[in-house]
């Protein structure tokens, strides 16, 4: 039994037992006329209405609350239910708030930690990739190559098949490496890297690329530029895999308050399912810097993921 019929029912007793003892040992004439029967009966359904109507409204705060409770998620923030009622339910409102912003802020810890162990790892893998296994394959086909010189017309061409698979081996391995780790984020810049990383994943496929990036950008911190290349990393990973689409748009610019990015394309949409790993791997990026996410259905279809980075700070969470 909800809250609000505990209370009424509580009241309703109180009220039918008043009235029947108006109507019985404690009554205003003997016997009960009928006239003041029905005034009685219409006075007490006239205080019930009343009271479940107060209630109602009393407690309308608590059931926000509940809502609240119930649909909120700490990677989508939303605004907090506004402390109001009576002393106690807008307390314990106020406690609620209180406890999801530490909730975020242990979670925004431990996601940043998490992903700075990461970007680490795939800093080192990259690395291994590119010193070892890269060096390697490079001796290999030096090694083939002095190897085909001397050898019989028959196995030089055998050589020359070995050395074409060595070679696009090696090639995948640098694209890996340098998926794991953009270098040239850190050697060019933002732009120069989108710029890459749209040809990088895109270059193989029948995709129409539209890009729009801003040649005025604000300057970022390096944190920010890694969420906003990674969130267009996956976004257009995302396309490439799942979309169907045949054309995709790219753009960064700058907005009051505020850097947008937005990766556009004409695909199937996302319908209605569930957000996999990848679009919460970019929330979280999000939160990292108070930057805002948004994946969502385009205007004219497909899907349309938007990323809004705060200048100068996280942005107010109203």
């Amino acid at each position: 039994m909800s809250l609000f019929w505990r209370i009424f029912l509580l009241n309703a007793a109180v009220l039918v037992a008043a009235t029947l003892l108006l109507l019985g040992p404690v009554t205003v004439s003997t016997p009960v006329l009928l006239t003041e029967a029905v005034v009685l009966t219409v006075g007490l359904a006239a205080m019930l209405v009343a009271n479940a109507a107060l209630l109602r409204v009393g407690l309308a705060p608590l059931h926000r609350l509940t809502r609240a409770m119930t649909t909120l998620d700490l990677l989508q923030p939303e605004p907090r239910p506004v402390p109001a009622g009576q002393a106690g339910i807008a307390d314990l409102i106020r406690a609620f708030n209180a406890m999801i912003d530490r909730l975020e802020a242990e979670r925004a810890t431990s996601a940043a930690s998490a992903l700075s162990a990461q970007e680490a790892e795939r800093r080192r893998v990259a690395q291994e990739l590119h010193d070892e296994v890269g060096q390697t394959l490079t001796a290999v086909l030096l090694e083939l190559k002095q190897v085909a010189r001397h050898a019989p017309e028959p196995v030089r061409a055998q050589l020359a098949q070995v050395q074409e698979t060595t070679r696009d081996s090696l090639d995948e391995i640098r694209r890996i490496a340098r998926r794991l780790r953009p270098g040239v984020l850190e050697e060019l810049g933002l732009t120069s890297a989108l710029k890459a990383l749209v040809t990088e994943v895109t270059g193989h496929t029948d995709l129409s690329v539209r890009q729009h990036l801003d040649a005025d950008l604000p300057a970022l911190d390096g944190e920010a530029e890694l969420v906003i290349y990674r969130v267009a990393q996956e976004a257009l990973t995302n396309t490439v895999r799942h979309a169907r689409a045949t054309t995709v748009e790219l753009s960064l610019a700058r907005q009051p308050g505020h850097v947008q990015l937005r990766i556009r394309d004409d695909g199937r949409g996302v319908r209605d399912a569930a957000e996999g790993a990848g679009v919460r791997g970019m929330r979280e990026r999000a939160l990292l810097i108070g930057a805002q996410l948004s994946v969502a259905p385009g205007p004219d279809g497909g899907t349309e993921v938007r990323l809004r980075v705060p200048l100068g700070g996280r942005e107010h969470r109203p």
